[in-house]
């Protein structure tokens, strides 16, 4: 599990402890971005009380999602996990579903946590603005990248150890968000299996949100710069695609 952090002093050790109490063998790999408020600390005291469990990388300073979860996928790769979780730190996406998404990687490459399929949800205390920026952001990126995703933008996955290991990560150059909208498409591109399963996505209770409306569009207008770098994948994705699967 890659845990990207930066300032969230206030949920991590909760956030580890509830992650531990599942029924799932996890180890947590913390990426943090030189936090002012401390969470690097935190995290190497949360490392050395769960020697083998946590690990943690430190990063001199903030530099994007992309940079965090590239250095972070790497980190884990060379641990002997069967799969590789992506979440946030700030309890947005709740610990509890990971043990139904572990039960569903066994039929598909990766699993989403997606707030846009039957039985998913967003914050209930969401202001309408921001509920329809939301869903209007993924209809706008699913449409341009043809995804056959109702969530492309969650941050909420779960990756086979094969898929993540096969994906050609070094094409990717999005930061933000779109880093992840730019890795589903990358997926899809490959012809891996995607599923989706239904996650109500929480308002962080504590700390301050990353999110802004400047981000939203910005990541609007970068999705079709991801749709013009991955045009020889959806070529090579019409002949062969469909024959693809890694491990």
């Amino acid at each position: 599990m890659v845990l990207p952090t930066y300032n969230e002093a206030e949920n991590l050790a909760d956030l580890v402890s509830a992650l531990f109490s599942l029924p799932l063998e996890l180890q947590v790999l913390i990426v943090d971005d030189n936090s002012p408020d401390g969470t690097g600390q935190i995290a190497d005291e949360l490392a050395g009380r769960f020697a083998g469990r946590v690990y943690v990388h430190h990063r001199p300073h903030k530099e994007g999602l992309r940079a965090a979860y590239l250095e972070g996928f790497a980190r884990a790769l060379a641990l002997p996990a069967r799969a590789i979780v992506q979440m946030d730190a700030d309890f947005s996406h709740d610990p509890a579903v990971l043990p139904v998404m572990f039960d569903r990687l066994d039929a598909c490459d990766v699993v989403f946590g997606s707030r846009y399929v039957d039985g998913g949800s967003v914050d209930r205390e969401w202001p309408l603005w921001r509920r329809g920026l939301s869903a209007f952001g993924n209809f706008y990126a699913r449409t341009i990248l043809g995804l056959p995703l109702r969530d492309v933008t969650t941050g909420y996955r779960m990756w086979r150890r094969s898929a993540l290991a096969g994906l050609p990560l070094d094409r990717i150059r999005s930061n933000g968000y779109v880093f992840l909208v730019e890795m589903a498409y990358l997926a899809y591109c490959l012809g891996y299996r995607m599923e989706e399963t239904p996650i109500y996505f929480a308002e962080r209770k504590r700390g301050a949100s990353k999110m802004s409306l400047r981000i939203q569009m910005e990541a609007a207008l970068r999705v079709w710069q991801v749709w013009w770098r991955c045009r020889d994948l959806r070529r090579w994705r019409g002949v062969e695609g469909e024959r693809w699967r890694p491990g």
